[in-house]
């Protein structure tokens, strides 16, 4: 008993547990049945590390149905490297390109897609162990034969052997997180009510329990979000796949970091309404409908290929009640133009529709992800084989080369970490293959085990590798001293030093992890050739061997590691994403100056998409590498979740503007205003972006213009004035929604250079 709380706690969900427990089944028999029936070498060699690959190596995500296709996806990937490693195993120059041209693609195609990253380990071992170990065409046939014996084994095991429940890391907290923030509206919705019927006399005595509560669905609400995004850093690389469900639930992490921004924006900058402001009720049912959403998204979401009908009912609910604030905004009589407190007043008229139509696009945009992640389940076998996508979502191909263009950079640090591997990989099997060591792929296995991406944390993980292995030889000799050459006692404990060292890396350590698969390998080859507790000793050189290559290429190849990799990548993301929020204001308001040329919003869009991406990696690296740091977590988290907001806000602007005529002559002062302020934004986050770079002082948050208000607010006024009919003022009022949203962007200022400043402090040149 104590044995298994200890498991649950150090392997939740047993999933090591799990793993291992089929590795220890289906390797020993696929061993024995190759050994001893076939009589093969290659056929047992190739079955047992087959299964160790598709076993052990990868953990899979989904549903079953998903985990079976991409283990056969990875079968058939692991044949065809499987005949390229055999066809290029010698000479030795020819093996070494080979390995490094092959362990770039594989790692670079990690940052296409999750499945790709999970599985980047199984795929290279199938092609380092055939490229380490002399063959010829003729020896195709038997080493095909044991890696298709494993796949066939292994797969089957997957879904017969204790099969995991669906694990889909984002789906659960999102669910969770839409269900906190559609009550926190509701509180809020109901403190609202409760705040009028007190302005109408009623005991205010209940306001105090509603403003508890409400305060205690902000608390609850901002938890759950918080806990959404901690889950989207968990894993190593983005947790996300090529399948159309997989991208749609990604974006939601952002969406949702979004969402409880702009609630608390709600109820902060918004100015308190009247009892008898008209606008009241109007505001009130927004927030209403906005919670029907979230609830019925968090339905659908909870559920695997939901009818998403009652969510696209709730959505044209929404659409309704934020026609119905914007006409209740509208049809107020327009303050008479008289210098002084008018200009402002046509602003603070303004708010509750901005705030409303704020909220209401977020939620909006939340709800048809949901949409597309039911519509995209719910496709049919043979519309899903045909790469039918629902809405207008990209195919997975073209997702798949958007995605690596994205990476085509030097300051990828995907790319980057590629390169490396991929030298070092290279490396190894030349080093191996030159100085003739007797298992020549134990060098590979070495070098890639302990690779990091710098140099500091490739020589702790070296130390730890050689002495995990020197611990595997003494356990190994010690056992087979007990065991002695007994080929029945070495078949009975071969399962269990695989039930071991399945567990022992996730379990207790990547030493202990090391340890125990030196023991499985001194089992292992003892059965095939009796050699005693030396063959031990063999692995030691070998994998001394393979960490130097790792620790030198660690050392000689971006050594500064992740912090710095890092603050490029933050200066990266803010330059592109400052870039989208001026192209998408031109695609509103038009151009500034009078340029005539037009503005690609759509492009500037995928490259702010592509540098955020390449941010989310630099940040993933930096956080499996923090140990040896003492930056404060949240701040750098902070500062990086700055580059969301600016994004976000820039998706608000081009959606504001979509499908609306263009902009009257009547408001020029106004664009002229708006023009003023994106300049002064433009000119603050590019200097932010070049101080990171350069490590001089970061800008002070700059306030807005005064002025700007009167201006746009004078040019609401002019239009009514000059206007037959509502056009121009919608026009105008869509300019101040658009300054609006540019506020929001200033006010991320003091949110990000506290933080920033704090990251760019700690890191060293």
């Amino acid at each position: 008993m104590r044995v298994w709380q200890w498991l649950a706690r150090h392997d939740p969900g047993y999933s090591a547990l799990r793993r291992a427990g089929r590795a220890a089944i289906v390797m020993p028999l696929l061993f024995a049945f190759a050994s001893g029936v076939i009589r093969n070498p290659d056929v047992a060699i190739f079955s047992a590390f087959g299964s160790f690959a598709m076993l052990l190596f990868v953990d899979f995500g989904g549903p079953l149905r998903e985990r079976a296709q991409a283990l056969a996806a990875l079968a058939v990937a692991g044949a065809v490297l499987v005949c390229l490693g055999t066809l290029t195993s010698q000479p030795a120059w020819l093996s070494a390109l080979a390995m490094a041209v092959v362990a770039l693609a594989v790692l670079f195609a990690g940052a296409v897609s999750s499945v790709t990253a999970s599985a980047s380990t199984a795929l290279l071992l199938a092609f380092v162990l055939p490229v380490t170990l002399p063959g010829t065409v003729a020896s195709l046939g038997p080493r095909l034969l044991g890696w298709g014996m494993a796949a066939v084994v292994c797969i089957v095991a997957v879904t017969v052997l204790w099969p995991a429940p669906s694990r889909e890391p984002l789906r659960g907290p999102a669910v969770e997180a839409l269900r906190a923030l559609s009550a926190r509206l509701r509180a809020e919705s109901a403190y609202m009510l409760g705040m009028r019927e007190a302005l109408a006399g009623r005991d205010e005595t209940e306001d105090g329990s509603l403003l508890a509560e409400r305060d205690r669905a902000v608390v609850a609400a901002d938890a759950a979000v918080g806990a959404l995004h901690e889950s989207f850093l968990a894993t190593p690389y983005r947790p996300t796949s090529l399948s159309t469900p997989a991208r749609t639930i990604v974006r939601l992490v952002d969406e949702l970091n979004w969402l409880d921004t702009v609630m608390a924006q709600y109820d902060r900058y918004a100015r308190p309404l009247a009892a008898s402001d008209p606008t009241h009720d109007a505001a009130r049912a927004l927030k209403a409908a906005a919670a029907d959403v979230l609830d019925e998204g968090a339905f659908a979401l909870a559920q695997h290929g939901a009818d998403p009908s009652d969510l696209e009912d709730a959505l044209r609910r929404l659409s309704d009640a934020r026609r119905a604030v914007e006409a209740a905004m509208l049809a107020q009589p327009a303050p008479a133009p008289t210098p002084g407190g008018a200009m402002d007043e046509v602003v603070t008229t303004l708010d509750p529709g901005f705030r409303a139509q704020e909220l209401a696009y977020a939620v909006a945009t939340v709800g048809g992800n949901i949409g597309l992640t039911a519509r995209a389940e719910r496709r049919t076998w043979w519309q899903r084989l045909l790469g039918r996508q629902p809405g207008d979502l990209s195919g997975p191909v073209a997702a798949a080369a958007e995605r690596a263009s994205g990476y085509i950079g030097w300051n990828s640090v995907w790319l980057r970490n590629s390169i490396r591997g991929a030298i070092a990989l290279g490396l190894a099997v030349l080093l191996a293959k030159l100085t003739g060591v007797e298992h020549s792929f134990w060098v590979v296995l070495g070098t890639l085990s302990v690779l990091r991406s710098n140099a500091l944390s490739t020589g702790q993980t070296v130390l730890r590798g050689v002495l995990g292995t020197v611990l595997g030889v003494v356990l190994g000799a010690a056992a087979l001293f007990v065991i002695g050459g007994n080929p029945v006692a070495l078949w009975i404990v071969l399962p269990l030093g695989i039930l071991v060292a399945g567990v022992a890396p996730a379990a207790i350590s990547f030493a202990a992890g090391q340890a125990a698969f030196t023991v499985v390998l001194v089992l292992l080859f003892n059965i095939i050739a009796p050699t005693g507790w030396t063959v031990g000793l063999i692995r030691i050189e070998d994998i001394a061997l393979g960490c130097a290559v790792s620790l030198l290429v660690g050392v000689l190849f971006w050594p500064r590691g992740a912090a710095a990799s890092l603050r490029r990548a933050l200066s990266d993301a803010y330059s592109e994403g400052i870039g989208y929020l001026s192209a998408a204001v031109a695609a509103g308001a038009g151009p500034r100056g009078g340029a005539t040329i037009p503005v690609d919003a759509h492009a500037q869009s995928l490259r702010a998409a592509a540098a955020s991406r390449r941010l989310d990696d630099a940040f993933r690296t930096y956080l499996a590498e923090r140990g040896t740091k003492r930056l404060p977590l949240a701040e750098v988290s902070a500062s990086v979740t700055g580059v969301a907001g600016v994004r976000l806000a820039s998706d608000a602007i081009l959606e504001l503007w979509r499908g609306q005529p263009p902009v009257d002559p009547h408001t020029a002062e106004a664009r002229e205003a708006l023009n003023d302020a994106l300049d002064r934004l433009e000119s603050w986050y590019r200097e932010l972006a070049a101080r990171l770079l350069a490590r001089g002082p970061l800008p002070e948050p700059v306030p807005s213009d005064p002025t700007m208000v009167a201006r746009l607010a004078g040019a609401v006024l002019e239009s009514q004035a000059h206007s037959a009919d509502m056009h121009d003022s919608a026009t105008a009022v869509r300019l101040i929604w658009t300054a609006d949203y540019l506020e929001v962007v200033s006010r991320l200022e003091t949110v990000i250079v506290a933080p920033v400043q704090t990251l760019r402090d700690a890191v060293t040149p």
